[in-house]
């Protein structure tokens, strides 16, 4: 018996069912792990900034090399602890709806919150802002 699919929330015409939770995805933690991503490759859009980096040989060890890991942040010039916090909520939401199907396993990014945009910005162009981020650094990087 197979589980009944996800409901996709309008992306029916892209062919995509959501992921519940997605088993590929990894918080990144460790501030030297978002140091590193910091010295990559950067994509600014108006929403957000998405910095990404592929994982060396060195750093797999103990870990799932086909994951990819993900981070979040915002700085207080996004506004206090609730923008703040509404901000990284949104950047979580799009990151787990777009990076299974648009990520590279063996990735890590991180996702920055935009002063006075990202919480405000409707959902829609979050997700089309991150979809056209990753297809630009993975461009680049090809």
């Amino acid at each position: 018996m197979t589980p009944p699919e996800a409901p996709t929330n309008g992306s029916a015409s892209r062919g995509n069912v959501l992921p519940a939770v997605s088993a590929c995805l990894r918080t990144i933690r460790k501030r030297a792990d978002f140091l590193r991503a910091a010295r990559a490759a950067r994509q600014g859009r108006p929403s957000m900034m998405v910095q990404a980096r592929k994982r060396g040989e060195a750093e797999e060890a103990g870990q799932d090399p086909n994951a990819i890991r993900v981070g979040f942040t915002c700085s207080k010039k996004v506004g206090n602890a609730v923008a703040r916090n509404r901000a990284k909520r949104r950047l979580r939401e799009v990151a787990r709806l777009e990076l299974p199907v648009h990520g590279r396993p063996g990735w890590d990014y991180v996702l920055i919150g935009r002063r006075d945009v990202t919480a405000e910005c409707p959902f829609e162009q979050l997700r089309a802002d991150l979809v056209r981020a990753l297809e630009k650094l993975h461009g680049a990087s090809s």
